[in-house]
């Protein structure tokens, strides 16, 4: 057991002799625990180096040794759902001297990578996609065979690592049901931590932890032990057995075998001896099972045990510095500023205490959308429904229907799976149906499956949407209050991270709907700014002596707005933190045309390509989103317009 991260490079003999799962099965199965030990701290070692995710690592790592020790990767494939427990994957699959530079720019992605080895079979980023990606594998295959005649024995196989959060999401069903109805050669590996990121509230975790728990259980139990009580002591070993059976009888496997799998479970997931005693075997098994393992998030470090929230992901630890001799007085230390998550949920508490209709609605983030203080003052008027954001969308569109406000705290990405609900049960009916989406435009570290580029492309074509995009912490509130006291289907997008440090006004006062503001007036350029890049506009617009307005709404756009920077501006420039295509600077082209405005507009935004992950500043800068490539790009504009005036005179 750890009690601290190390600071410096751990010793580690054994892991220092497997650069691939090839090297793992050149070692006697009593090396194996040595090597978990070995990997557990030098994935404490590594993350402290770099920050990342870690928590749900360090309960997979006997896992993961005994996965690659019994399956022959890469030949056969293993599908990690998520990405937060693949850390000692990349270890042990030749990337040990790289995670020293994990989620860093140019370095390992934070998540399985199909580009990055080819031991990453599938590339994810969100929950409960695993299985249904292993059963495709497993069909491909039998097919292939079919093909070159080489029939069951030996046919590369296909395994599903998932948690027991993500197997709440109806698509880790629905692959469930298929593979139980084409008997596919496909391994379901349960991972029970009676947790996801945070704490699930799931039905199917609480049946997994309820049921140890419950009254016909416990009777069951009691009443077995008193018979066996009066059994000889040569018996004993029986008694546990015939425990275990009657326990096996109300478990979860009733569940599973009743969708067509073969279940074994559950078993200690730190246990390297009983996991791979169970794995080999079931690669030689036909058709589809499921490995219901018990394994402790954090394991290993004391720590994270004892809080596995906190610890899902850990920051760089710095190295202790020796203290200075104070010569001069202290500064005073610098105002904190607030996360914007933390501005959605201190006003979620507020408009709750103000309003009696406010019901809050998260999948499964509610550490992660600033949701704790309001599930503490108002839990009956809280609803975590675990990783389901089609649920949690139309669940909001239900609670509608009769007359309360569902508020529905979503990431942007998260947004994303939900989508038909958005439109079919939320936009069509035009429900009363507020949507606060965090983690909206680039995410920094966590990279392309996690950045929230593309809400403002997809809010925009869907009929009775109203959409906001706040350009600071104050904004951010007044436009929460304005979305929800809207009548219909609204949206207000915010960014990972701290804002700007604006003072916040605490009164619940709404914006005009479909109104901007002018921030700086200027000459011949005009920049309208949509959303949280407004300081970089307003540095840009120093240097040109641009105008700048802060536009608030994307849909109403403010079309008055639009018109006066166009009658007195040689060059109209829309900003965003969103794919540049299909975006807000869209809306203002589409309706210019619409009018028959002939104009010079440069829309600025997010690029046609996939951006990698890194520093969120560093980032913008590649894509000449912060206030230096905005006045280039604008430069250029202007120089290109200048070229053109005496060919056309």
């Amino acid at each position: 057991m750890f009690n601290e991260i190390p600071l410096s490079r751990p010793t580690t003999p054994l892991l220092d002799r497997v650069d691939t799962p090839a090297d793992l099965r050149q070692l006697s199965e009593s090396q194996l625990p040595q090597l978990a030990r070995e990997l557990r701290e030098f994935l404490l070692y590594s993350v402290g180096q770099t920050g990342g995710h870690f928590g749900a690592g360090l309960g997979v790592v006997e896992l993961t040794i005994a996965l690659h020790y019994c399956y022959h990767t890469p030949e056969d494939r293993l599908v990690w759902d998520v990405g937060h427990q693949t850390y000692p994957h990349k270890i042990l699959t030749g990337r040990r001297e790289q995670m020293l530079g994990i989620r860093q720019e140019g370095g390992l992605s934070g998540f399985p990578k199909r580009s990055e080895s080819e031991f990453d079979t599938f590339g994810v980023g969100h929950s409960s996609t695993s299985i249904s990606a292993a059963l495709g594998m497993a069909l491909a295959t039998a097919n292939a065979n079919k093909q070159s005649g080489q029939q069951g024995h030996g046919a590369r196989k296909s395994v599903a690592i998932i948690g027991d959060g993500a197997m709440t999401a109806g698509m880790a069903f629905e692959a469930l049901t298929h593979a139980a109805h084409t008997r596919s050669d496909l391994l379901v590996v349960l991972n029970d931590n009676n947790m996801s990121i945070s704490h699930n509230v799931g039905g199917l975790s609480d049946y997994f932890s309820k049921i140890w728990v419950s009254q016909f259980y416990t009777n069951l139990r009691d009443g077995g032990k008193k018979v066996l009580a009066k059994l000889p002591s040569s018996l004993e070993e029986l008694a546990r057995k015939t425990e275990e059976h009657m326990k096996g009888m109300v478990s979860p496997a009733t569940l599973f075998e009743e969708l067509g799998f073969y279940y074994v479970g559950p078993i200690d997931g730190h246990d390297l001896e009983r996991l791979t005693h169970d794995l080999n075997n079931l690669r030689a098994m036909p058709g589809p099972k499921l490995l219901h393992i018990i394994t402790k998030k954090g394991k290993g470090f004391a720590p994270a045990e004892s809080d596995p929230v906190g610890y899902h992901a850990l920051n760089k630890i710095e190295p202790r510095q020796p203290p200075q001799e104070q010569t001069t007085s202290p500064k005073p230390a610098p105002r904190k500023q607030p996360k914007y998550q933390d501005v959605f949920g201190d006003w979620l508490c507020d408009m709750a205490q103000q309003d009696e209709k406010l019901i809050g609605i998260t999948p499964a983030m509610c550490e992660g959308s600033g949701m704790v203080r309001f599930a503490q003052s108002f839990p009956e008027r809280f609803h975590d429904v675990a990783i389901a954001e089609q649920h949690a969308v139309t669940l909001g569109a239900g609670i509608a229907c009769e007359g309360q406000k569902p508020v529905v705290a979503i990431y942007s990405t998260f947004l994303q799976r939900g989508y038909d609900q958005l439109v079919h049960d939320v936009a069509i009916q035009n429900l009363d149906v507020t949507f606060a989406i965090d983690r909206a435009g680039l995410v920094g570290e966590d990279g392309p499956t996690h950045a929230g580029n593309y809400d403002l492309s997809f809010m925009r074509c869907i009929p009775n949407m109203m959409i906001c995009a706040p350009s600071d912490e104050d904004e951010c509130r007044k436009l929460l209050t304005t979305a929800y006291q809207h009548c219909g289907p609204s949206a207000v997008r915010y960014p990972r991270g701290t804002g700007t440090g604006t003072a916040i006004e605490p009164s619940l006062q709404p914006l005009p709907i479909g109104k901007g503001v002018v921030r700086r007036t200027g000459k011949r350029v005009a920049i309208l700014n949509f959303g949280t890049l407004l300081p970089a506009a307003l540095e840009a617009a120093e240097a040109l002596n641009a105008s700048v307005c802060d536009m608030r709404f994307v849909k109403p756009l403010d079309t008055d707005l639009v018109l006066d920077m166009y009658n007195t501006h040689d060059l109209l420039v829309t900003l965003e933190e969103n794919a540049v295509m299909g975006g807000a600077g869209s809306s203002v082209g589409e309706w210019l045309g619409q009018q028959g405005m002939r104009t010079e507009l440069l829309p600025l935004g997010l690029p046609d390509q996939l951006i990698e992950h890194g520093k969120h500043e560093s980032l913008l800068a590649q894509v000449g989103l912060d206030a230096k490539g905005i006045e280039s790009r604008i430069q250029q504009r202007l120089q290109l317009m200048a070229e053109r005036r005496p060919a056309a005179s």
